[in-house]
């Protein structure tokens, strides 16, 4: 027999999914001792590249750090309250935007011919466009990687160090650090935070 699952209140999906990407999934600090596989990232990214960007430009580029070697160069380049993280995740994922998003407008958007024209002589407005709409994607690939049962910590980097060290010539420009794996220790399961309330935090007119 299939369980019937009750919608939250007020919402389109289950409490289990709504807690399982929202209310108690938590930005960890330390993690199992479990892999996570180039298929659960691809997996992630094929779900997220769904949501929405400007004319779906779609300029988040992830840099999969997994290697000893590249995971110490990446250490040298967060700030030192945060080296330790990442030397002990299974794997670190930077997460940046695509300046020259627009050598791939032809595909992304071939039903307004000249696209990639409209941004190709203007680089301070590609810019702007790649790191709004990154960071937006930025969010769908952290409730991407609690979908997929994984956590995320999400840290800062030294990103002019970091694009200097492993995005020389690429046009990609890091703006997030994220620690990925399975959750495990005390700061998984000590009292959550408060939050505001929407009557705090929203304004009707």
């Amino acid at each position: 027999m299939t369980e019937t699952l009750t919608e939250a209140p007020g919402l389109a999906i289950d409490d289990a999914t709504a807690d399982r990407l929202f209310r108690t999934a938590r930005t960890v600090t330390t993690f199992a001792d479990a892999e996570v596989t180039d298929e659960q990232l691809a997996a992630v990214y094929d779900l997220v590249k769904w949501g929405p960007t400007m004319m779906n430009t779609s300029p988040l580029r992830l840099l999969v750090v997994r290697d000893p070697e590249a995971r110490q160069r990446l250490v040298e380049r967060v700030p030192e309250n945060n080296q330790e993280r990442v030397a002990k995740a299974p794997v670190t994922v930077v997460l940046a935007y695509d300046t020259d998003f627009h050598e791939r407008l032809d595909v992304l958007v071939p039903h307004m011919p000249g696209a990639r024209d409209m941004f190709a002589g203007d680089a301070a407005a590609r810019a702007e466009a790649a790191r709004t709409s990154g960071e937006i994607q930025a969010g769908y690939f952290i409730v991407g990687l609690r979908a997929a049962g994984l956590a995320a910590g999400p840290m800062h980097g030294n990103y002019d160090e970091i694009d200097a060290e492993f995005l020389a010539g690429t046009g990609w420009k890091s703006f997030l650090v994220i620690n990925v794996s399975v959750a495990e220790g005390a700061d998984t399961t000590r009292p959550r935070a408060p939050r505001l309330s929407f009557e705090d935090a929203a304004r009707i007119v």
